[in-house]
């Protein structure tokens, strides 16, 4: 795996955790098989924010069409691939080049036009780039120091610009369900994929999110129906949730 600089995104424990198995990504009951099943939840919840905050058809086939995305931590490309279908200008940075390499390949076999780097998003931040709307999705749990990260986050958002923020709370019924249930004893996920101390509360996000002048627009619960083997959105936010916000315009 090729190094790369240390940051206060950059867990290397992480990095090499999901550079193991990126030949995982695209594999739908593979080690990644209960994202494929979350992705549309994920994908509903972006296209309904972002086309009702920059006035766009929500109908429309390309509504993305003119707007730079980035996104953080894009694994395989399971939410990057998505975006470029629906018109976005995509960017897709992660730390692990395996990583990369399989969502690079996998864009390719799909004739999409997707600008991906294996690098960090302090290394990106230091370019100067921005965009309109950035994917944290269900990465933020996996870094050095969220705090940090979120800082960064927010300078590389345009003003005016969206961050989607997936993730875990930290509760007692997190650590039930998404530790114990998900990894332990469903197999959803590798064991120790997560560490539950690492999880966050809406209400530390949403601290952090205002120190870097960051304004919650909108948040919402994820739960699992195990009847009908579908995730959807909630109230209930006490183990996965999802949250937009959106940098103040010049």
């Amino acid at each position: 795996m090729t190094a790369v600089p240390q940051s206060p995104s950059l867990d290397p424990a992480e990095v090499e955790k999901f550079s193991k198995i990126a030949a995982e990504w695209w594999n739908p009951t593979g080690k990644f098989a209960v994202l494929h099943v979350f992705n549309p939840v994920r994908l509903a919840y972006i296209k309904e924010q972002v086309t009702a905050r920059f006035a766009r058809d929500p109908f429309a086939r390309r509504p993305f069409e003119g707007l730079r995305f980035l996104d953080i931590g894009c694994g395989g490309g399971l939410l990057t691939e998505p975006m470029a279908r629906l018109g976005a200008e995509i960017t897709g940075i992660d730390p692990s080049d395996r990583n990369i390499a399989t969502a690079s390949v996998h864009a390719q076999e799909q004739d999409l036009a997707i600008d991906y780097r294996a690098m960090t998003a302090e290394a990106l931040a230091e370019s100067g780039d921005t965009f309109d709307v950035i994917l944290n999705m269900e990465v933020i749990e996996h870094v050095a120091d969220p705090k940090a990260f979120v800082a960064t986050c927010a300078r590389l958002l345009k003003p005016n610009g969206l961050i989607f923020v997936a993730t875990l709370n930290r509760t007692l019924k997190s650590f039930g369900l998404a530790i114990v249930g998900a990894e332990y004893v469903l197999g959803w996920l590798p064991k120790g994929t997560h560490q539950w101390e690492k999880f966050i509360t809406p209400e530390e996000l949403e601290g952090w999110l205002g120190a870097s002048g960051l304004k919650q627009q909108d948040r919402t619960g994820v739960t699992y129906n195990p009847f009908s083997g579908e995730w959807r959105r909630a109230r209930d936010m006490d183990v996965n949730y999802m949250l937009v916000a959106q940098k103040p315009g010049n």
